[in-house]
């Protein structure tokens, strides 16, 4: 009698559902670096295995990806590419400018804490 709800999930899975639901949480208008969000997340200094995870999304993902960026608010998405260029309309949209391909993370930065009350 194998019931899937019970079984343990492998911990890659959990890795990837804990950066998910916390990536659900940034607000639009706000951003949060690769590092940032890993320890949000409860993953410690796991920046690029964001990164890589994040790389990975499905094309019709509903997640906001492109609010995270680079340590000191860097886009490092590469301009004139298909994912950089949709990466910085989407964060135009949202309100957030972009000079000499960084955000203002004093200005547009997640503070979760900030937010909760």
């Amino acid at each position: 009698m194998s019931d899937r709800e019970n079984e343990p999930q492998d911990p890659a899975q959990i890795r990837r559902t804990a950066l998910y639901l916390t990536l659900a949480q940034v607000p639009s208008g706000k951003v949060v670096s690769y590092g940032q969000l890993a320890e949000l997340a409860g993953l410690g200094r796991a920046a690029r295995w964001v990164g890589r995870t994040l790389s990975q999304l499905p094309t019709d993902s509903k997640l906001p990806w492109h609010r995270v960026l680079g340590a000191g608010g860097r886009i490092s998405l590469a301009a004139g590419t298909p994912s950089g260029d949709e990466q910085r309309a989407r964060l135009r949209v949202e309100g957030i400018s972009i000079l000499n391909n960084r955000v203002d993370i004093r200005r547009h930065g997640w503070r979760p804490m900030e937010h909760s009350g």
